[in-house]
C-alpha cells in the first residue's frame, strides 16, 4: 500500500506534518487522486477496514486546515476520483490536539490508515519522524490493533463502540 498526500497548502509549511513525510519520501505528494486510491475523508459514510487493502494500491490523506475542512469536502473534485473512507475514532497525540478524539494531524491520519490496512511497519516509520509520534502509537495501541483485526465495516463499528460507547 502506497501512502500518498494531497497537499492544499493551507497551513504553516513549517508545521505541516505530511510535508515532512513527503520530504523524507515516506509518502508521495500527488497533484491528483487516481480512481483506485483510498481517500481519507472525515465526512465519508463508509469506514476504512482492513479488507479495503484488497481494493486499492494507495491511500491518500488530503492535507488541509481544520477550519476549512467543510469547504474542502464540498469540492467534490478532490474526493470524487478516489474511494472515500472515514477513519474510525482515534485519539490525537500531536501537541496541539493531544488526546482529542478525531483531531488528528494529516500524518496521524495517514499512519492510522496504514496501520488499519495492515502496514504497521510503515505506520511506525511515519510516526518516527516526529518527537511525539511514538505517543500516537502508544496512546492508540490496543485501539489500532483491534481496528486492524476488523474485516468488515460492522466489526469496525463494534470495535469503535467498544472503546467509545458515547459515539452516535
Amino acid at each position: 500500500m502506497k501512502p500518498q498526500v494531497y497537499m492544499m497548502r493551507q497551513d504553516d509549511p513549517f508545521k505541516c506534518t505530511v510535508a515532512k513525510l513527503a520530504k523524507f519520501r515516506i509518502a508521495e505528494s500527488v497533484r491528483f487522486i487516481r480512481k483506485g486510491t483510498i481517500v481519507l475523508n472525515p465526512f465519508s459514510d463508509t469506514l476504512l477496514t482492513r479488507a479495503d487493502a484488497g481494493i486499492a494500491e494507495a491511500v491518500c490523506a488530503v492535507d488541509c486546515s481544520w477550519e476549512r475542512a467543510d469547504d474542502v469536502a464540498k469540492h467534490q473534485r478532490i474526493f470524487s476520483a478516489g474511494i472515500g473512507r472515514r477513519l474510525p475514532a482515534i485519539l490525537a497525540a500531536n501537541p496541539t490536539n493531544y488526546a482529542k478524539l478525531g483531531k488528528l494531524s494529516s500524518a496521524e491520519a495517514l499512519a492510522g490508515a496504514m496501520y488499519i490496512l495492515g502496514e504497521k511497519q510503515a505506520a511506525a516509520e511515519m510516526m518516527n519522524k516526529f518527537k511525539w509520534g511514538h505517543t500516537f502509537l502508544e496512546l492508540n495501541a490496543d485501539l489500532l490493533e483491534d481496528y486492524s483485526d476488523a474485516q468488515t465495516e460492522e466489526e469496525m463499528k463494534q470495535a469503535e463502540l467498544a472503546y467509545f460507547p458515547n459515539l452516535k
